[in-house]
């Protein structure tokens, strides 16, 4: 399938301020996913697409914060093996089963986020004690957090930061940091399936990814600079909008 340099263009500014505000609040597969579906594409091959160009903006994104010491990759390699193997899991089941049921609850669960940290003002705001460590958040909550990303995938940096919060004791910056790298794991994942499985319009998905890191490292910096006055504004904001996106999709305000 061919796309005009308009449309080529167009993608390109999506995939920039989608990757930007991921990198921030997450929610920016609710930006790009309708925008390649609106160009005609399959639906399968926009999602591969999709994990393409979000897995440039992850890894821009991922790589500025290993270079600012965010995130320390021999604490938290056995959480990053056990996103992947999630993440894989995800993307092979939703293949091959009905995820509508799935689809049904999520609004619900994109709400809760943003009014537990709408609800917490001083959530995240500095460390807090651990309540699991690395290898127990491993085993017990990174396949589930790669598993959603690989089968559906919206909120996902909201949800990995919250788990950070909550379970790890990180500040919001650093649980921000932390679930970007978590991210780019799960996005190279299931991309691996979807280019086994032929589902990737290559030229929208290269011209997205320059878009995708361009806005990922911009806002990586955002994460790094502003922190707590940022990062939790927007997630909550994201949050609703997902959550409002969702529900609109589903027929909710169908009169």
């Amino acid at each position: 399938m061919e796309l005009g340099v308009d449309i080529l263009a167009i993608l390109f500014v999506v995939a920039f301020v989608a990757a930007f505000i991921d990198a921030i609040a997450g929610g920016g597969g609710l930006i790009t996913i309708p925008a390649l579906l609106m160009t005609g594409i399959p639906p399968a091959v926009a999602l591969g697409t999709n994990k393409l160009q979000a897995m440039g903006g992850a890894f821009s994104a991922s790589l500025y914060f290993l270079r600012k010491r965010a995130v320390n990759l021999r604490e938290v390699w056995f959480i990053l093996l056990c996103v992947f193997l999630g993440s894989a899991l995800g993307t092979i089941l939703i293949q091959l089963i009905d995820s509508s049921v799935f689809k049904k609850i999520l609004p619900f669960l994109i709400l809760t986020i943003g009014l537990y940290f709408l609800c917490t003002p001083k959530l995240g705001d500095e460390d807090r004690k651990q309540r699991l460590t690395y290898v127990v958040f491993g085993f017990a909550i990174s396949p589930f957090l790669g598993f959603y990303d690989g089968f559906f995938g919206p909120g996902t940096g909201s949800i990995m930061s919250l788990a950070c919060v909550t379970l790890l004791g990180f500040n919001i910056a650093k649980a921000t940091a932390h679930a970007k790298v978590m991210n780019f794991t799960s996005n190279f994942a299931s991309f691996l399936l979807f280019l086994v499985g032929g589902q990737i319009l290559w030229i929208a998905g290269i011209v997205m990814m320059v878009g995708s890191i361009l806005g990922a490292n911009l806002g990586a910096k955002m994460v790094m600079t502003k922190g707590k006055t940022l990062i939790r504004p927007m997630v909550v904001v994201m949050s609703f909008l997902m959550t409002a996106k969702m529900a609109y999709d589903q027929g909710w305000f169908s009169i």
